[in-house]
């Protein structure tokens, strides 16, 4: 009897694995292999014609240290991602909490604030590039009827990474209200209807019971903001190409710029192991610390 189980929990087993065996290959050949590979490659030299890359060492990361650019595409990323992030999740969260009210045109609303993420980055940077043409864009024409002089917007470094901001943050506050929205409507009605009885006003009942409710969906949204923060390059590609003088370059663009422009690999690929050393940081202190705060009680 115990042979017969054994054998048969041994095929149950082997067939389990040979289940996760296509997902299994491809996240090692997808995942897993590009980052070691990116790793071992971050302490080479980049490879010229027939000539293979050199051990180097922590060349490429002194290298690093070293650039100006470097630093300057690491303040404008932290500055990013600091308007970015809590725009973002603050105007999806207004947005939920109010399509999830009993309101006329609900479903068009809920459709117009979620168009903007199912349009390709690549068309909402062309949209927005229209409006921020100097003299024919749509906010020049605004601002001119207002008789204030026209501006050069994207190509002024006091506002082109402000533009790129409120372009990010237009795109992404849509999709986290998704979440939200289906967040809210997963509440029981019942916790409506107790607040109205004791004569609790909308801004009591989202603040001591929503809200704490609604964090786990915070949590999971934050971690997304962060991620997008930090990969962004689509939309500084089209509108600024990280300019002028490097006032709208981000991280991922400078790599996308000395991985492929430069083709100094080598250097891209220790470009690569400090952003994604950064984001996992970022995400296992928000998994292992803010998710023991997260959970309402």
């Amino acid at each position: 009897m115990t042979t017969a189980r054994g054998a048969g929990g041994s095929h149950t087993a082997v067939h389990a694995w040979l289940l996760l065996l296509p997902a299994l290959v491809l996240l090692v050949a997808f995942t897993h292999w590009p980052t070691a590979a990116t790793f071992w490659d971050s302490f080479q030299s980049a490879p010229k014609g027939g000539r293979a890359g050199a051990w180097v060492g922590l060349a490429n990361y002194q290298a690093m240290a070293d650039d100006p650019v470097f630093w300057k595409a690491l303040r404008n990323n932290l500055w990013f991602a600091g308007a970015t992030i809590p725009l973002s999740i603050g105007l999806a969260l207004v947005m939920a909490l109010w399509v999830n009210e009993r309101i006329g045109g609900r479903a068009f609303l809920r459709m117009a604030y979620f168009t903007p993420t199912v349009l390709p980055m690549i068309a909402v940077a062309n949209i927005w590039l229209f409006f921020y043409t100097p003299q024919y864009g749509l906010l020049e024409q605004v601002t001119g009827a207002l008789g204030l002089p026209s501006h050069n917007w994207l190509g002024d470094q006091s506002t082109a990474l402000a533009c790129v901001t409120l372009v990010a943050v237009w795109k992404e506050a849509g999709f986290f209200m998704i979440f939200y929205l289906a967040a809210l409507q997963s509440l029981n009605p019942s916790l409506r209807e107790a607040a109205a009885i004791e004569g609790a006003s909308r801004w009591t009942f989202f603040r001591r019971v929503q809200w704490p409710l609604l964090m786990p969906t915070t949590l999971f949204v934050l971690v997304n903001a962060v991620i997008n923060a930090f990969r962004m390059v689509d939309h500084v590609f089209v509108l600024t190409r990280g300019g002028p003088d490097n006032a709208s370059t981000l991280l991922l663009y400078h790599l996308y710029e000395v991985g492929f422009k430069f083709w100094d690999t080598g250097y891209a690929a220790s470009l690569t192991v400090v952003l994604v050393a950064v984001l996992a940081s970022v995400a296992l202190f928000q998994f292992f610390v803010l998710d023991k705060r997260v959970h309402y009680q």
